[in-house]
């Protein structure tokens, strides 16, 4: 077997041990004692070893009393989704256009305020967890609430953060992020290959664009399945998206499809139905369950965004694409029905933690309730919820950038009232090849044409 990719065999095997369990196939503990009893330094690249159990991970049976339906194909997921309006109808040129400039500078500019603290907000600092070192931080240097871009300024408490271009002090556009990255690439694919697009025309344009390093995660796992499967002279069918996105990759409901679900959505505005489908198209073949719905649910918010600004119908929209009966849908649901119960954001995110904290501080489930929480107590206020959206801890340049997405489109370039759009001047300078300097201004106007030909095409 390939072990290859984000980290080592021993860390991709405890992982994967996590992960049967979360899927519902339960770990004997005898197996969970052997991959316990694997020394992190000594067996870290042990092979065979690590193969061993791994291959006996993989033969785990399912559990039958599983709670969840959790269907990976689109056409199981369509069966399992609760009503929902499907199409919302479209919006005059001038209108979108707009909506589609504020929510490319939306994605911006919620990525650039999270990303300082996003190892922060993952890992936490001195014993803290994310949430609360955030807070932490700011208080120590009196900017607290999140008002405005982190400052790198020392306050002598031993709390630093990272990417300085992003820092008030230094902050002039929007440095290289994968979270905008993929946008770029969801727009590359649709210029390039039409509405008609498939999974593999994804995993060219990728090879195509991004760097591995710029790859992480699932996507890393995935992508190295591909071309490591794939032979340069024609494609294989035996290249399965369940191949490139279960072998060895225990990160398959982790949030990397969920980040990349705004770039179906906005060519897809109005049509949430839609937006979901390119989303599964985008999402199958890195990931599972989960991790798929969680794209298709946010793809679906985007998409009727453009037409709706009201939080609970937009969620509503969302969960109406994916499975009723999934853990995605479950904690939705149930974090929906505290909101009446929480005086603020804050009081909600407690309420999240200790429901969903034990989850990895990167997976889908416990991020997505950050962005829906954001949007309710920011009141789709679009600096308000972008705010909310990091201070919310776990995976805070994700959960700012998915927020800032939906509420920039709700709202639209002209009414976006905030001091954080104008230290971007309108400007992305990303990783992807061909993409090396842009404009908002300017992927506004492509994304329009896409729609249009996915109007067209329908």
């Amino acid at each position: 077997m390939i072990f290859t990719g984000w980290t080592n065999p021993l860390t991709l095997l405890r992982l994967e041990l996590i992960q049967r369990d979360y899927e519902g196939h339960p770990v004997p503990e005898d197996l969970k004692r052997q991959v316990a009893a694997l020394d992190r330094e000594k067996d870290a690249m042990n092979f065979e070893a690590v193969d061993t159990l791994y291959q006996a991970l993989d033969r785990l049976p399912g559990d039958p009393n599983f709670a969840y339906v959790q269907p990976n194909d689109l056409e199981g997921i369509r069966r399992e989704r609760p009503d929902g309006p499907r199409q919302l109808g479209g919006l005059a040129e001038t209108d979108l256009l707009d909506k589609l400039h504020g929510a490319w500078t939306g994605r911006a500019v919620g990525c650039a305020l999270g990303k300082p603290v996003e190892g922060m907000g993952i890992m936490g600092r001195q014993g803290m967890r994310g949430r609360q070192a955030i807070r932490t931080y700011l208080e120590n240097r009196q900017h607290w609430p999140l008002d405005y871009y982190f400052s790198g300024v020392d306050a002598g408490d031993g709390l630093q953060i990272g990417c300085p271009l992003s820092h008030r002090e230094n902050i002039a556009f929007m440095e290289p992020d994968d979270d905008i990255h993929y946008t770029l690439v969801a727009l590359r694919v649709l210029e390039n290959h039409g509405p008609g697009f498939k999974w593999r025309d994804v995993a060219t344009v990728w090879n195509r664009s991004l760097p591995y390093s710029a790859i992480c995660t699932a996507e890393a796992q995935a992508i190295m399945n591909y071309n490591n499967a794939v032979p340069k002279t024609a494609p294989s069918d035996w290249v399965t998206p369940e191949y490139t996105s279960i072998n060895r990759n225990p990160y398959r409901e982790w949030i990397g499809a969920q980040i990349r679900a705004d770039g179906w959505g906005y060519a897809c505005a109005g049509n949430p139905e839609l937006a979901a489908e390119f989303a599964f198209r985008d999402a199958c073949w890195t990931h599972r369950a989960n991790g798929i719905y969680g794209e298709m649910m946010f793809a679906a918010i985007m998409a009727a965004a453009f037409v709706v600004s009201d939080p609970f119908e937009l969620i509503d929209i969302g969960l109406s694409e994916i499975p009723r009966n999934c853990r995605l849908a479950e904690a939705c649901r149930a974090a929906l029905a505290h909101v009446p119960d929480c005086e603020d954001f804050h009081a909600y995110m407690d309420w999240v933690e200790a429901h969903y904290g034990d989850l990895s501080g990167v997976h889908t489930v416990n991020n997505a309730l950050v962005v829906i929480g954001s949007m309710i107590f920011g009141r789709m206020d679009f600096h308000q919820s972008v705010c909310r959206s990091v201070e919310g801890g776990w995976d805070t340049d994700c959960n700012g950038a998915t927020c800032g997405s939906i509420v920039g489109a709700a709202s639209g370039s002209t009414a976006l009232d905030s001091s954080l759009v104008a230290p971007l001047n309108d400007t992305i300078r990303p990783n992807v090849i061909g993409f090396q300097e842009i404009s908002m201004t300017e992927l506004a106007e492509r994304t329009l044409k896409v729609h249009q030909a996915v109007v067209a095409n329908a």
